[in-house]
């Protein structure tokens, strides 16, 4: 699947590891919620990780080589595909995701898609170098050398408005 255009606009939030990727992402998506916005979150993660545990039903079927293994109950479902290859953040989205403004991603940071990198003075660590493509802003503790637009890192409605303004029509 790929090559249709999706129907929300996705943004990413990129970083070094301790930057507060996940926290500033949690609070702008209270934030956008807040505003009235539905949102999806995709979290990239850059190791194997398992969504079920051993002993469980679904665990073991995917165990026994179940192909794609569904868990739902009435309040939520959980798809669990095997796959060889990393999927395309584009290609999670066009699939998996419908019924929302926008998609907040984190991490994904060779992906097309606008990137917000987040940058914590305490880890010590400089920007990303060379940028990601497609940075539109650094959401940052401290004033940092770049011609992006500057976010304050401690004010995530300031990250809130940067997104709704550019991405959703400040709706």
């Amino acid at each position: 699947m790929g090559g249709e255009p999706l129907r929300q606009p996705v943004v990413c939030f990129v970083g070094r590891k301790n930057a507060g990727k996940t926290t500033l992402m949690e609070k702008v998506i209270t934030g956008l919620r807040a505003a009235g916005h539905r949102v999806a979150a995709v979290k990239h993660d850059a190791h194997r990780f398992e969504i079920d545990h051993p002993g469980k039903d679904s665990f073991r079927f995917t165990a026994a080589g179940a192909d794609i293994t569904v868990i739902s109950s009435r309040d939520q479902t959980a798809v669990v595909l095997q796959h060889r290859e990393e999927i395309p953040l584009e290609t999670i989205v066009a699939r998996f995701v419908e019924g929302v403004d926008i998609v907040l991603a984190e991490g994904y940071k060779a992906s097309p898609f606008p990137k917000i990198e987040v940058h914590r003075k305490t880890t010590g660590d400089p920007l990303l170098d060379p940028p990601p493509p497609g940075l539109v802003a650094v959401a940052t503790d401290e004033w940092v050398d770049t011609e992006m637009p500057q976010l304050d890192l401690h004010d995530p409605g300031s990250v809130v408005e940067f997104i709704k303004g550019a991405y959703l029509g400040r709706t």
